[in-house]
């Protein structure tokens, strides 16, 4: 293959014939499928109310606006953390034959780990795009857009030293699998990226659901 798609693909990071490398090569995709799935339930607990003309039932209920969001975005976190545990039950159970050792548990948990807080990411990026569109029906299409954005992103970061800024970019790039392997964890700077970006997709989603109009 191309030393471009090797380096973007992280190809050459990883021993395929290991358990980790395996791992580590799939995670990738599992990241973009975890993302994926937390943007929709993050955008669509706002939207799904309004789609289903059942915002104005739920906005006369005796609670705030402020309640009502974090319950949504409760429930949406939930089913992201339920997502994470059945994807990691399964691969438990599907490298059994090839006789895991202690690394491979510890590896696999660390990038459950990474694969959680990227959901997380994503989900209030979701959760930001329904509270703040004026039609949050729209809200699914932006944040599909938004993590395909930064897929290819992080693809392109590794395709030459002079694009490498772009990881900082990209919550991809954030929980990387090769790091995880051969570091062992995640620098410090990214858990900080990280956590500015939650901090302030929620204060924004909630800054915004509390002062528009809600289509009725």
């Amino acid at each position: 293959m191309p030393k471009q798609i090797v380096n973007a693909l992280e190809m050459n990071a990883f021993n395929l014939t290991t358990l980790n490398g395996y791992l580590g090569g799939l995670f990738f995709y599992y990241a973009l499928m975890g993302a994926i799935a937390a943007g929709l339930w993050g955008s669509g607990v706002i939207a799904g109310e309004e789609r289903n003309k059942t915002i104005e039932f739920a906005l006369t209920l005796p609670v705030s606006r402020a309640r009502f969001l974090t319950a949504k975005a409760l429930a949406a976190l939930t089913l992201s953390l339920a997502f994470v545990l059945v994807t990691w039950g399964a691969t438990l159970l599907t490298i059994q034959p090839y006789d895991p050792d202690g690394d491979v548990y510890a590896y696999l948990a660390r990038l459950m780990l990474a694969m959680a807080a990227i959901e997380v990411i994503f989900l209030t990026v979701g959760l930001l795009a329904a509270c703040a569109l004026k039609r949050p029906k729209r809200a699914g299409s932006v944040v599909i857009a938004v993590i395909l954005t930064t897929f290819y992103l992080s693809m392109i970061s590794g395709l030459d030293e002079r694009v490498d800024f772009l990881k900082y970019l990209t919550p991809f790039k954030y929980f990387d699998a090769a790091a995880l392997l051969h570091q062992g964890g995640v620098e410090g700077v990214y858990w900080a990226l990280s956590a500015g970006v939650v901090g302030a997709c929620l204060a924004g989603a909630f800054w915004a659901y509390n002062r528009r109009d809600v289509l009725i």
